[in-house]
């Protein structure tokens, strides 16, 4: 079954919640404290999922009608990119971000920035993303990425074509 991408809607809060959730608890949990990722969730919870729809532009990865990953476009700021931990390392991370990075071209933003997470700086870095600086946010430390050379590498489009 191939994954494909679309818009979320108000109705995809609470499959969003429980795929961040999980990704939290399952793969940032390797990072960082119980505390911080506590902390964390209380901004996917399905209420605040929602108000983020509201505010930016936010894209969900579905297998079949499952929602198995998301990611979101507030401005020139990449946020809230997250695959369900059963279907992480498989290219829908790369999927997203290639409908993320089209979305910034079409708006008009020739370069994209990330608040990272420690989980997440490979993933990045794979992407192109270079590191501006780390941040604080109590003991939640995270990684500022941008994309200096433009918001749609080549080697996102052609592997997520490939790697769906």
């Amino acid at each position: 079954m191939e994954c494909h991408v679309r818009p979320a809607t108000s109705s995809d809060a609470a499959a969003i919640s429980r795929v961040v959730l999980a990704a939290l608890r399952e793969s940032n949990s390797q990072d960082y404290s119980p505390d911080v990722i506590a902390q964390v969730e209380q901004s996917f919870c399905p209420e605040a999922i929602t108000t983020q729809l509201a505010k930016r532009r936010v894209f969900v990865a579905l297998l079949g009608e499952n929602i198995i990953g998301t990611a979101g476009l507030d401005g020139d700021v990449v946020r809230g990119v997250f695959v369900d931990p059963a279907h992480q390392k498989g290219g829908i991370g790369r999927h997203l971000m290639s409908v993320i990075h089209a979305t910034a071209t079409r708006a008009g933003f020739g370069t994209l920035r990330v608040p990272s997470s420690i989980t997440a700086e490979e993933f990045y870095a794979s992407l192109g993303y270079q590191k501006i600086r780390d941040e604080f946010h109590g003991a939640e430390r995270t990684i500022v990425r941008e994309n200096g050379s433009g918001v749609s590498p080549d080697h996102i489009s052609t592997y997520a074509a490939t790697n769906q």
